[in-house]
């Protein structure tokens, strides 16, 4: 059977490796790429890196795998704190991983519209659809972020539930993942905001993702001392049903039953 403390590292590991994926995918592949408001630019770009595109989509596609993995793993860990968050945090991984896959046909869509034929012969047609495409994924990623803020909030009651965490851990994580949600209406109820205040409810998110990431690499999680069981009831000398009732109560406290 598998220890709490090596389930706890197998998580961080997985998000380690997810958040490195996603991050080399969004940042490094697509922030050099894409260039806003210049089709022409951006279709070059594409066409220009097409290898380091293919590999921003496996990256991806490796990510949203490893996020349902690191989603299982948690559940294994956590799911006798709470059974139904556990599941909750479960479900909204899947749907989360999902939304990241679904995405990324505009991700393929700018790769197909920059290189194929068809659409590059005509003069300023592939440029423009690469951009919107592109523009398109850099949406569905800000909304599809809901997931990310959602699957953050039964994780983040499940480690302020459980003595494992430390309990300003879980309070971090529900604040982030409500941070999470908060990103897209932001964005897309206040058009007009400084870029600056995304940034500033986006500092929540980022330290309580990294401080579960390292809390797991590097702590795993707490364990105590298991509560010893409660003693059976000696027999007092009664006989008849009072005790074998009592005889029977006092199993079930052990086994956890009663």
């Amino acid at each position: 059977m598998t220890s709490p403390k090596t389930l706890a590292r197998i998580a961080g590991l997985l998000y380690l490796v997810l958040a490195v994926l996603g991050g080399w995918a969004e940042l490094y592949v697509r922030g050099t790429v894409h260039v806003r408001g210049d089709a022409a630019a951006t279709a070059a770009n594409v066409s220009g890196h097409e290898t380091l595109f293919r590999l921003g989509l496996a990256a991806d596609i490796l990510m949203a795998t490893v996020f349902v993995f690191l989603g299982l793993v948690l559940h294994r860990l956590l799911h006798h704190v709470h059974a139904r968050a556990a599941v909750t945090l479960m479900v909204f991984v899947a749907v989360g991983a999902g939304s990241i896959l679904l995405n990324l046909v505009f991700h393929a869509g700018a790769l197909l519209a920059a290189t194929d034929p068809s659409y590059t012969a005509s003069p300023g047609t592939g440029g423009a659809l690469t951009l919107l495409m592109l523009d398109l994924h850099d949406l569905g990623y800000i909304l599809g972020g809901v997931f990310f803020g959602l699957w953050l909030l039964p994780m983040g009651y499940l480690a302020y539930r459980s003595s494992m965490f430390p309990t300003v851990l879980g309070v971090l994580l529900v604040i982030g993942g409500f941070a999470w949600i908060a990103d897209p209406l932001i964005l897309f109820t206040l058009p007009d905001a400084p870029g600056a205040v995304r940034d500033v409810v986006a500092v929540p998110t980022s330290v309580a993702e990294f401080g579960l990431i390292l809390y797991l690499l590097v702590v795993g999680v707490r364990l105590r001392g298991a509560p010893a069981a409660e003693p059976v009831a000696e027999n007092t000398g009664d006989t008849g049903d009072t005790g074998n009732t009592g005889n029977a109560q006092s199993a079930g406290k052990v086994t956890g039953r009663a």
